[in-house]
């Protein structure tokens, strides 16, 4: 699919390139006639011929020419990836964060744990933190930065002494 997608693509493009077929395209979209392109006739049936066999023009039941836009529509369904599926996690994060922060702090336990899971990331495993720098980094997530450390500390994820915290769960990338 890829390799004919391709091609189509480059002709569609090469189409609207070319001053004479964009000139008959554009008089077509506007709802006029070939002739509005103020080309000549062999020209103007030169640029309908490859319209045509690209896909952007196409005569009516009456014989008059249209812009035909659904060819842009089948070569974006073409070229679109198919969607991910997102992971259960991956959907909790996107219901709870928005713009990278915290619309709340999940109340359901399960929901929780993945929420700090993703916050815990923040802090680099092996790293000692002052107590200000963790505040700094919670608040970036929600305003109520001093429970999100709480929840952290009761959960493993940041372990404490004399007001240092350093990273002491969650997943670690390989």
């Amino acid at each position: 699919m890829g390799g004919m997608t391709d091609d189509a693509i480059r002709q569609v493009l090469g189409l609207l390139y070319q001053n004479d077929t964009l000139r008959v395209l554009a008089a077509l979209a506007l709802d006029g006639t070939p002739e509005d392109a103020g080309l000549d006739r062999d020209p103007t049936r030169q640029a309908l011929d490859r319209l045509e066999r690209g896909g952007l023009a196409v005569r009516d039941g009456d014989g008059r020419w249209q812009a035909r836009r659904e060819r842009f529509r089948e070569l974006l369904h073409a070229t679109a990836k198919p969607a991910v599926p997102l992971s259960p996690e991956e959907k909790v994060l996107q219901s709870f964060l928005v713009e990278g922060r915290l619309r709340a702090i999940p109340t359901k336990r399960d929901k929780q744990l993945i929420v700090l899971n993703y916050i815990a990331q923040v802090f680099e495993p092996g790293v000692r933190y002052p107590e200000k720098e963790v505040n700094t980094a919670l608040r970036a997530f929600h305003d109520d930065y001093a429970a999100l450390r709480r929840y952290l500390v009761d959960d493993g994820l940041l372990s404490r002494k004399d007001n240092v915290y350093w990273r002491s769960g969650g997943a670690v990338d390989a």
